[in-house]
């Protein structure tokens, strides 16, 4: 991934206005910076077809609002406001694709563990991003290593909320991966069952038919993941989208691949020292990856893109 400075970008939403990307800071005793209390989301704008269009924004707008209950955020902007505000920003940067990247969190008055009265800030910045894992990887698939970092459990932090800290349990299992010469991870849950990647949901594919863990078993309720289930169902592959998955299953997959709004559908070709299927992009996933690309290319299905 390029950093920002090599970037051409040059503005953030904050709060209402619209300022220089340099300026877009923060206070060091913020509440979230400390404690990680805030949700985001990571939402993909693309150039389709029919003009550049976000994905899939109204979905993302409900889990934003969601994941906010939790935590007693209120955001001080209604849906409407923060979507002229997103539609904005990207003319602004004349961005015709990109990632999307909103974020609610408790600001600056206190820093007690209880947020008390800090306010609830909101952001949204947006940027140039192409394939998360990188571009050989949406072709050739990636390596990976099941981690020994687990998913903490929805008894214990809301798993169906997009929190900021979170993902500290994303970066170690990531980071050990990456450590170890793997691309990305895989978690288990407490139970030892397959959760999820560190910041995308994961398909098995057997006998011609997919797999995907449940929300009980921790994971976050992939907005990709839904499409990709569509997409199957569509094209009638049999969905089993409640599974619980062991980790030996994955060694014996016929494929494997991630989604999510990053890493949009990648396939999977290796798990620890084993070779999955063929040792690179399956049938079905090369099916359901062109599905993917060819829907958000035409951007024909209206429910789906917000248009620019």
């Amino acid at each position: 991934m390029a950093s920002f400075d090599e970037m051409d970008v040059d503005t953030i939403w904050m709060n209402g206005d619209f300022v220089d990307w340099e300026d877009a800071q923060v206070h060091v005793l913020s509440h979230a910076l400390h404690y990680g209390s805030g949700v985001f989301e990571g939402v993909r704008a693309y150039d389709t077809d029919n003009g550049p269009a976000i994905f899939r924004w109204e979905e993302h707008l409900d889990r934003l609002y969601e994941s906010c209950k939790p935590y007693d955020l209120d955001i001080p902007f209604d849906r409407e406001e923060l979507t002229e505000a997103t539609v904005e920003l990207l003319d602004r940067q004349d961005l015709a694709s990109g990632y999307i990247r909103p974020i609610a969190y408790y600001g600056y008055d206190s820093l007690g563990v209880s947020p008390g009265d800090c306010p609830t800030d909101v952001t949204i910045a947006a940027w140039p991003w192409g394939a998360y894992l990188g571009e050989d990887a949406l072709e050739n698939g990636v390596e990976v290593m099941v981690s020994s970092w687990r998913k903490h459990a929805s008894s214990q932090i809301p798993t169906n909320a997009k929190t900021t800290g979170l993902y500290v349990n994303s970066m170690l299992a990531g980071e050990e991966a990456r450590r170890n010469g793997f691309v990305e991870a895989i978690v288990l849950n407490k139970e030892g069952n397959v959760a999820e990647g560190p910041g995308e949901n994961l398909f098995l594919v057997r006998d011609g038919e997919l797999y995907t863990p449940g929300l009980s078993e921790s994971i976050l309720d992939g907005i990709t993941r839904d499409t990709v289930i569509s997409l199957a169902e569509e094209r009638g592959y049999t969905v089993h989208d409640n599974s619980s998955i062991s980790r030996g299953e994955l060694n014996t997959a016929d494929e494997l691949f991630f989604t999510g709004s990053a890493a949009e559908v990648t396939p999977i070709r290796q798990v620890d020292n084993v070779e999955i299927g063929n040792g690179g992009r399956g049938p079905i996933t090369e099916e359901l990856q062109s599905a993917f690309f060819d829907l958000v290319e035409a951007g024909d299905r209206e429910e789906w893109f917000h248009y620019v």
